[in-house]
């Protein structure tokens, strides 16, 4: 059995960044476990091939939803990342913080430490943005974020023309002074290849010799001695093997490992674990608990001009498309799938904006056995507009089934179960609407082929959004930040309440999701959480 000063569960958006920085002094010996392998594939690296890896089993979980009474009796997909980079490598790639009040939340609910002005220096240092220094954003950083805004298709404009008709203002950056208002979406690629966590972190790491990342590593429990963690046991080629951390052991497996693996060890729900057979090292009902998420709707169009199908669908644009790429790492195959998107309120009375949107230049009606159409797209010239909830107040868990470590968890997404949320996606698909048929998008549509015409009434619409709402891959909250042990997982300092020796650091401990996509906020909690560790061993 080996010793290591840290050991991290997971090499994803944090778990990538904690690697590094843990690591970059040379005083510390760390080991990464990561369940899956490589992420060195063309389709990883590549950014429009997430469509390839969306049901992928070799870089992908695939997990699956119970039935959701909420999405009409429906079972959700969740893909997560199963490689190096975690989600990070198979991500949409659009590269959003949060708004402001999002974080100054954090910190007014008893985190000192997590409000916007606190956070803002490690966003700032992270990241290298193409579009330069200001007062919000930063260069030089591990994490390029690319600017797209003289790559993305024509149609773009006129969704952002229609956006402003409809009464938003168009914003430059999201990331920037305001997050309200329509825009082109900044990405996380530099020079058209994909920028995870594990290029831009990980891989550096891995050139020091006192890192080891070990991958095919499925943390199977937690190893205590009392109540403090003092080693890892994980699954590896068929044979169990164990790590010891002479520091601590960090959890950065994601919001659905994360409390998997923290129940797995005898930490969760007295009677969850009890009744399946597994030790109570520290009860706290919290664990797996708490899950929110952000879950989306499209709304597609059958334009009258041509968009992105008519070069991605046939064999020559995909012959086409394909050599661009490969000579120049530019064209379509360099881009995240939402060119354009923005950010509005279902209410004025609200102090920020609680939906998303996004632009795609393209549609994806007509599925693909084994895979997300993305590089197959419909055969007639289609785009959508797609929405999702920023902050919808319904909650689910993520519970083990078993003791057995290869089951995958139970997830009870609970989506659309508070009228909250109803009343406020009816709302939106409203304004969806209003956006479609504003003279800039009006005069290029020939028909809305989804939800339809037909879909008119409010309980039509939210059928409709029931039926055909789908999780757009932001759980967080599942091992939640806060003072009071009674309600939280983690403290401020993201070290387990009530354990010794064990922090958990990822998206799993947010206290609130955050309005926007959570990769950045994912890293960024990487990098502020190495911080708090690397103040506690200095």
């Amino acid at each position: 059995m080996q010793t290591y000063d840290f050991i991290i569960v997971g090499s994803g958006s944090a778990g990538s960044v904690l690697a590094d920085k843990l690591s970059a002094s040379g005083r510390f010996s760390v080991l990464v476990l990561e369940a899956g392998g490589s992420d060195r594939r063309f389709y990883v690296q590549m950014p429009l091939g997430y469509g390839k890896t969306f049901f992928d089993p070799t870089v992908n979980w695939n997990y699956k939803t119970e039935p959701d009474p909420g999405l009409g009796g429906n079972i959700d997909h969740w893909p997560r990342g199963k490689l190096l980079g975690g989600s990070s490598s198979i991500n949409a790639m659009v590269w959003i913080r949060g708004a402001r009040e999002d974080f100054d939340d954090w910190r007014a609910a008893g985190n000192p430490g997590w409000g916007y002005d606190d956070l803002l220096p490690a966003f700032k240092a992270l990241e290298d943005n193409e579009a330069g220094a200001d007062a919000w954003r930063g260069s030089g950083g591990p994490l390029h974020i690319s600017d797209t805004t003289d790559a993305v298709h024509p149609l773009t404009k006129r969704y952002l023309t229609a956006g402003q008709q409809a009464g938003l203002p168009l914003n430059p950056d999201f990331n920037g002074a305001a997050q309200e208002g329509v825009g082109i979406y900044q990405i996380s690629t530099k020079n058209g290849r994909r920028m995870s966590a594990a290029r831009a972190f990980l891989r550096p790491a891995m050139k020091r010799a006192n890192v080891r990342v070990e991958t095919n590593a499925l943390a199977s429990r937690i190893l205590f001695e009392g109540k403090r963690a003092v080693g890892v046991e994980y699954l590896q080629n068929g044979q169990t093997r164990t790590a010891r951390a002479g520091r601590e052991i960090i959890l950065s497996a994601g919001s659905i490992n994360s409390p998997q693996l923290m129940q797995l060890s005898g930490v969760g729900p007295a009677a969850l674990l009890e009744g399946l057979g597994i030790p109570v090292v520290h009860a706290n009902e919290n664990v797996g608990a708490n899950l929110q998420d952000h879950v989306g709707i499209n709304y597609t169009f059958k334009g009258k001009l041509p968009t992105l199908n008519q070069i991605l669908r046939p064999w020559w644009g995909k012959l086409l498309v394909g050599m661009q790429y490969i000579l120049t790492r530019s064209g379509p195959l360099s881009l995240s799938m939402n060119h354009g998107g923005g950010f509005f309120r279902t209410d004025p009375a609200f102090s920020r904006p609680n939906m998303q949107l996004y632009f795609q230049a393209f549609s994806t009606l007509i599925p693909k056995n084994g895979e997300r159409p993305i590089l197959t797209p419909d055969p007639w010239p289609g785009f959508s507009i797609g929405l999702s909830n920023c902050r919808p107040s319904s909650r689910g868990e993520i519970m083990i089934r078993s003791s057995n470590p290869l089951d995958y968890p139970k997830i009870v997404a609970n989506a659309y179960s508070t009228n909250a949320d109803v009343e406020e996606m009816l709302s939106a698909v409203k304004f969806v609407r209003k956006i479609a048929s504003m003279p800039a998008m009006a005069e290029i549509i020939a028909e809305e082929v989804l939800p339809g015409p037909s879909i008119r009434s409010d309980a039509d619409l939210i059928t409709d959004f029931r039926k055909r709402s789908g999780t757009v891959y932001h759980p967080v909250s599942t091992c939640r930040m806060g003072p009071d042990p009674s309600r939280s997982v983690v403290d401020p300092r993201l070290t387990v309440h009530g354990l010794e020796g064990l922090r958990i650091i990822d998206a799993s401990i947010f206290p609130d999701n955050i309005t926007g996509n959570t990769n950045a906020a994912s890293v960024m909690t990487g990098w502020k959480g190495a911080e708090l560790v690397l103040e506690d061993h200095t």
